[in-house]
């Protein structure tokens, strides 16, 4: 049988999730957190009652159809790029403002569904790399005897 822990730490050390906000357990839910912060999370799941009680209610909000500004942004993933955005920062071609937007999504907030597109982009690349290159060299060669005129 499973005692739950009730009273403060013995040690006097703070409670290190007693501050964990709604938009970190909408991460945690979304598996958006880094790991360190995901594993510290679980723990204090595991270690706390009233914890997993606010987490249910999260997701309650969330079935029920949470209509807050954030909830839509979150849902809607307004702060995404569209695919062809990805494309074209694999490529470098964005301008420089764009370029650093996405370098601050991707790098900073980690957005798990953005990295995730990004790395499916890379390996489509990385796949049609040769035939690129290929289609490239026949072009050229399709083109350098109309220079030669």
């Amino acid at each position: 049988m499973a005692v739950e822990r009730s009273d403060p730490d013995p040690s006097g050390a703070a409670d290190p999730m007693a501050d964990v906000t709604r938009e970190q357990l909408h991460a945690y839910i979304d598996d958006a957190l880094a790991e360190p912060e995901m594993a510290r999370l679980e723990q204090a799941l595991r270690d706390s009652a009233e914890l997993r009680s606010r987490l249910k209610a999260v997701m309650q909000d969330r079935d029920r159809g949470e209509h807050s500004i954030g909830a839509i942004w979150r849902r809607e993933r307004l702060t995404c790029p569209t695919r062809e955005q990805l494309g074209s920062y694999l490529l470098g071609v964005l301008d420089p403002d764009h370029q650093a937007y996405l370098d601050f999504h991707l790098q900073t907030v980690t957005c798990p569904f953005c990295q995730a597109n990004l790395t499916d982009l890379q390996a489509l690349q990385q796949k049609d790399a040769p035939q690129s290159q290929q289609r490239r060299r026949r072009y050229f060669e399709s083109s350098a005897g109309l220079l030669k005129r």
